[in-house]
């Protein structure tokens, strides 16, 4: 039969298998690559730049160029224009469109004139010379071809992943950049594989040195740019991006030349794309992490407008690597990236440009997929062999310990080898075993702790041995001094009452006695420390706190004195004799804990201010009252009202302590009560001044108004008493008693 240990290593070996299969792309957690991509965002945020690159300039078609120049696509010779400008004024290096010019600009009437000069006008020479003359200034696709033509200008185009019953091509590609690889044709490796493209007219794309894609197929599951792919593969040719077409561009054209990496006949994976002398990492997809140098605004910004009309700053431009593209929002040009939500594209695209030009990219290479399952493995193995021996300090620390060095190892390799690690995974699985552990120790090795809390069911009630059980670190079994609130009570004259019933009635009397009692202390959140007999010791404020310790007692002392009145019926149909109670209760610091022997323990409360308390419940037959109270438990619940008994000198104890009767809540004292409180608070200061007189004139008339009342008869007789034997002229008004 297999050992506890046993049956936690293989649980625990189990739990890893799941991260082993993700690494290895057997399976994929879709929570676990979110979990990735949210921590690259992390550290691509905590090393952002925060700089501006000056070599690469946005012009900007932006709202303020829509309202001088026109609504979205603008007439060709304006652009025309602007290219002019561009090189000739402002003597840019390279220039890169953000858009696709794939349909014909008939803005100018030259269609419609045509029509006339091969229908109604075809007879009219003079139409047809005029018209031969205006043509080549009408025809604004070739205004604009003329323009691109032998200037360092990259068109933009798109691919489309998938395609419909349309047309699946329009315009014409540009001369691919690769037909092979030395691993074979690129078809042979995994790279982005479109349908179909949207690409520019054949006479403009004739015309521009070059053209690059800007679409991306590799948008993030949560719509994010991260990644961009450097090529893609469409029937057996790649293609460069825009942003790798307009960096070449720049750099005088170099050649572009795929690195791959083969293993047997099964793997073949690019990591990196050449450019020239220049080596740009990729992922096995062709693809690069976007290297973000900061939000938007990392790059200059030149309005359209301005370059149009002449007006840019030609320090700004002059020899700058440029891309046109919008920021205007309804040319819907916006992305989500990692560094802010709403992003220009052709900003995504200076970013690549940049990072090129710097060799200033992350690299997430293939073989990393090796690297997340040895990480795996070793933090899985660790863990499972190590953390069971340890205790849930050094649990923790040790998982904390884990945690660290994978975090500082993968920014270690982040910041000095430009390194992407896997980090989510690790993190998940080591916080995965340490949940695991934590929780085995938790219903496995702390199965005493929670026996031992089910140990005060005799104790306490059965809603605090629940939050013990919920929180057993809280409770101790240790000594500690806290302060507490302790009730002693007693029935009066029980011994004559145990004299007259037989055993057997005696046991079923105390046990109707008892039960009840037990109940209204474990509904007011006391613990019964012991039954002495008739006797019931319980305190309030352990095991656990409880800040209002005093109130619950005294409310439960007040309910039990209340329930003895419900119980007159029954014990008169069995022939008992009604029963009677005193209660004290004290509230101070005491010693609480489990104390005994070797042989017998006991959780209970010791100290002075628990045999005060044991005092005052004495101290109740001698002033003929039920209930004492000290002096701190009667601060401790404001909310009564109290008729004060005496300040006396307890046996064993030098110091005096006033005592108290808890009469009922303070909004419940009616009219009359207040008076005779008053009455009798001003008779016991003229008797604690000696001034027998006056003392004994207003407790006489209280004792012949209530009759019942023995505590006035009782101060009468003391009254009497120190008319015959004077106090010193010293006294302070404490009776001293000799009796517990």
């Amino acid at each position: 039969m297999p050992t506890q240990r046993t049956v936690r290593i293989l649980l625990s070996l189990l739990l890893v298998v799941p991260f082993l299969l993700h690494a290895t792309g057997a399976v994929r957690f879709g929570f676990l690559d979110q979990l990735e991509n949210l921590a690259y965002d992390a550290r691509l945020n905590l090393t952002l730049p925060h700089t501006v690159d000056p070599r690469v300039v946005i012009v900007d078609i932006d709202e303020a160029s829509l309202s001088q120049i026109g609504r979205w696509p603008w007439p060709r010779d304006v652009l025309a224009k602007i290219v002019n400008r561009l090189f000739d004024d402002y003597h840019v290096r390279a220039l890169g469109f953000d858009v696709v010019f794939a349909e014909h600009d008939d803005s100018s009437g030259l269609k419609v004139l045509r029509n006339l000069a091969e229908g109604p006008l075809a007879d009219d020479a003079e139409f047809r010379q005029q018209l031969q003359l205006l043509t080549p200034r009408l025809d604004r696709d070739r205004v604009f071809a003329r323009a691109l033509d032998g200037r360092n200008v990259v068109l933009g185009y798109f691919f489309r992943k998938e395609v419909d019953n349309g047309d699946a091509t329009t315009g014409a590609l540009p001369r691919p950049v690769a037909t092979a690889t030395p691993a074979g044709e690129p078809q042979a490796l995994p790279l982005s594989s479109p349908q179909g493209y949207g690409a520019n007219l054949d006479v403009l794309q004739e015309s521009a040195a070059g053209a690059g894609f800007f679409d991306n197929p590799l948008v993030s599951r949560d719509g994010v740019f991260r990644r961009v792919p450097l090529v893609q593969r469409y029937h057996g040719h790649l293609y460069e991006l825009l942003a790798l077409a307009t960096a070449r561009a720049a750099l005088g054209w170099p050649p572009v030349k795929l690195e791959v990496a083969q293993e047997g006949n099964d793997y073949r994976a690019v990591e990196a794309v050449h450019v020239g002398k220049r080596r740009i990492p990729v992922d096995r997809h062709g693809a690069v992490l976007v290297p973000y140098r900061g939000p938007q605004g990392s790059f200059p910004y030149v309005s359209a407008k301005d370059v149009l009309n002449g007006t840019a700053d030609p320090d700004v431009l002059r020899d700058r690597i440029v891309l046109m593209g919008a920021t205007a929002a309804g040319l819907l040009d916006l992305r989500s990236t990692p560094v802010q939500n709403i992003y220009p594209g052709v900003e995504v695209h200076a970013n690549v440009i940049s990072g090129i030009l710097d060799q200033r990219i992350k690299q997430r290479p293939a073989y990393l997929i090796g690297y997340e399952f040895v990480l795996l493995a070793v933090i899985g193995l660790l863990m499972t062999f190590a953390l069971p021996l340890l205790s849930p300090v050094w649990l923790s620390t040790a998982t904390l310990g884990i945690v660290t060095t994978v975090i500082a190892g993968n920014m270690a390799a982040w910041s000095f080898g430009d390194l992407v690690l896997p980090v989510a995974s690790p993190l998940v699985l080591a916080g995965c075993l340490f949940v695991f552990h934590v929780a085995w120790g938790f219903f496995i090795q702390t199965r005493g702790k929670r026996q031992l809390a089910r140990l005060f069911g005799q104790y306490i009630p059965p809603e605090l041995v629940d939050e013990m059980d919920r929180d057993p670190e809280e409770i101790s079994l240790a000594g500690e001094s806290r302060e507490m609130t302790v009730l002693f009570s007693d029935v009066r004259g029980f011994t004559s009452i145990s004299e007259n019933l037989e055993p057997s009635e005696l046991t079923r009397l105390m046990n109707a006695f008892l039960t009840p009692m037990t109940r209204v202390i474990h509904h007011h959140r006391g613990t019964i420390d012991k039954y002495m007999g008739d006797a019931i010791m319980a305190f309030w404020g352990a095991p656990l706190d409880d800040t209002d310790h005093a109130r619950h007692a005294l409310y439960a002392a007040r309910e039990m004195v209340a329930t003895l009145d419900e119980l007159k019926p029954e014990f008169e149909r069995n022939g008992w004799p009604p029963l009677a109670i005193g209660v004290g209760l004290n509230t101070g610091v005491m010693n609480v804990g489990n104390m005994g022997s070797e042989f017998r323990m006991a959780y209970t409360a010791m100290g002075d201010a628990v045999n005060l308390g044991s005092r005052l419940e004495g101290l109740t037959r001698t002033y003929g009252v039920q209930m004492i109270v000290s002096e701190a438990t009667k601060h401790a619940v404001p909310e009564y009202q109290y008729r004060e008994i005496d300040v006396v000198r307890v046996k064993g104890k030098d110091r005096p302590v006033a005592i108290f009767e808890p009469i009922a809540l303070v909004d419940e004292v009616d009219r009359t009560m207040r008076q005779v409180l008053r009455r009798y608070h001003g008779a016991l200061e003229r008797y604690r001044t000696c001034d027998w007189d006056g003392a004994e004139r207003e407790l006489f008339s209280l004792a012949r108004e209530y009759p019942d009342e023995p505590l006035y008869a009782m101060y009468l007789d003391r009254i009497m008493y120190f008319r015959n034997n004077p106090p010193p002229d010293d006294w302070d008004g404490v009776f001293t008693h000799s009796l517990k």
